[in-house]
């Protein structure tokens, strides 16, 4: 990650707040940023950014492998595990590799050098170069793999230096969300006024204060009758910086994949969020 010039993460406490919807659009006005997209379990930002060359490698984790010539089965293996990911009965070795972390402790620990590592393959990193927008990467996360995490982390591994990178964040404030907003210079909080968008605004604020990562908040939605999100950022001194009214055009618009950026009705409020943003980290 060193060297990345600026990098945006764009966060929600919930999902369907709008949150690729305005970080696609932000990427868009921010022209020459890439967009990085590791809500690797179910990334959509590639349903607006498919108009260039892409590439795909596969990616991979460490698992155990048990070489039975030299195991005692003295169980060693398994104790060290903190994820439950090996079992070691009188004459056999069970290993789950949905359930191991990569962490290394058995082939550390192990008496016999019995334990090596293996690649299990966890899914792909895509990267798609704009022919005139912005350029895309993001994680591909296989089916039935428990860890989205270890994938999130060789996507950040893959973000060009010296690049400003716009990052659209898993929903929620769990593994994932910190991973993903961990290390930013920024981040927007999209939200909406109703009581689901400001409970989880208030988890999102304690999050990213925990982290020690600035955030400011983005009102999509805005005309649904709800609570006064404006409000509630006022009272603790969170800077809204920007909004995005409760549109039928905008759904219609999002749903079919088109950037909301480039309608001329809503381009300058991306315009100015860009703008905004870029002044935000600058008085950081």
């Amino acid at each position: 990650m060193r060297g990345v010039s600026i990098r945006i993460a764009i966060a929600s406490g919930k999902g369907g707040t709008g949150k690729t919807l305005v970080a696609t659009s932000l990427a868009a006005a921010w022209r020459e940023a890439l967009i990085v997209d590791l809500d690797v379990e179910e990334p959509n930002c590639y349903l607006f950014f498919q108009d260039g060359d892409t590439t795909t490698k596969k990616a991979f984790r460490p698992v155990p492998l048990i070489d039975t010539d030299k195991c005692n089965y003295c169980g060693r293996c398994a104790e060290v595990c903190e994820y439950h990911a090996i079992a070691v009965f009188q004459k056999q070795v069970m290993v789950f590799d949905e359930l191991c972390h990569g962490c290394g402790a058995c082939t550390l620990f192990c008496p016999k050098g019995a334990v090596s590592e293996k690649d299990h393959y966890i899914g792909d990193i895509v990267r798609v170069q704009s022919k005139g927008g912005a350029d895309l990467l993001y994680g591909r996360l296989k089916v039935r793999e428990a860890s989205a995490t270890p994938l999130m982390r060789q996507v950040k591994r893959e973000i060009d230096v010296g690049r400003s990178v716009i990052v659209d964040c898993p929903p929620g404030t769990a593994c994932t969300a910190v991973e993903s907003i961990r290390d930013s210079d920024l981040c927007v909080l999209v939200t909406e006024p109703t009581p689901f968008g400001l409970h989880d605004l208030k988890l999102s604020l304690e999050m990213t204060k925990r982290l020690k990562v600035p955030s400011v908040v983005f009102i999509n939605k805005t005309g649904l009758r709800g609570p006064d999100v404006a409000r509630f950022c006022a009272g603790k001194k969170v800077r809204v910086i920007g909004e995005l009214p409760y549109e039928r055009e905008i759904a219609e618009a999002y749903s079919k994949g088109k950037l909301i950026f480039n309608s001329p009705k809503y381009r300058p409020a991306f315009e100015a969020l860009a703008e905004a943003v870029r002044q935000e980290v600058r008085s950081a």
